[in-house]
């Protein structure tokens, strides 16, 4: 989550930014960005987990049965997700609130935090709140390699030992962290948008 937030909106900000007709207009960089999300998001979980360990091993010392190890490709999806969200939410702003802070003379920084964040920042919410709930997702196939969490809680104890009822009661409270995750984020949602 914190990678989103620190990497990924950045990312995602610097997409918009950098888009045709936008304050920091460059195809490279445009170009560039678009590449390492469209290609981090295409990647089956699973196999971006398997093709990510050699590269964890040289960097950690181990790429299994760790939960900090596990936690690298998760970082991977969560700011190339999230930065498409952002990406979209932004693109969303009103053309009319960029010429008005163009026309008061805000810098590039000012127009990001005091006028574009300002306007989005419930999209960019409901945005955090979906890559949120897909990160549980994420987080359970993790199990698999030995991540650990609920997912390898469930995988380990429920489904290698036949014990049904520990996966089950697993995925019971996997569904209910999803639903108030997602009502919380929804409600803090509606209280921001001004509009």
């Amino acid at each position: 989550m914190a990678a989103a937030i620190l990497l990924g909106l950045p990312l995602g900000t610097l997409l918009f930014l950098s888009a045709k007709g936008n304050p920091l207009e460059n195809r490279y960089i445009q170009q560039l960005s678009n590449v390492f999300i469209n290609i981090i998001r295409s990647f089956p979980f699973l196999l971006l987990v398997v093709v990510m360990q050699p590269l964890i091993r040289g960097v950690y010392g181990r790429a299994t049965g760790d939960p900090i190890a596990a936690s690298f490709p998760m970082m991977l999806i969560a700011i190339a997700l999230y930065a498409r969200f952002v990406e979209q939410s932004l693109h969303d702003v009103p053309k009319g609130v960029m010429e008005t802070a163009e026309s008061m003379g805000a810098s590039t920084p000012q127009l990001v935090w005091k006028f574009i964040y300002v306007e989005a920042r419930s999209s960019l919410l409901i945005g955090f709140t979906t890559a949120f709930v897909s990160f549980i997702s994420y987080s359970t196939i993790m199990g698999v390699v030995g991540g650990g969490g609920i997912g390898d809680f469930a995988i380990r104890y429920g489904y290698q030992r036949y014990e049904t009822d520990i996966m089950y009661t697993s995925i019971v409270i996997i569904v209910i962290f999803v639903i108030m995750v997602q009502w919380l984020g929804m409600y803090t949602a509606k209280r921001l948008d001004k509009r």
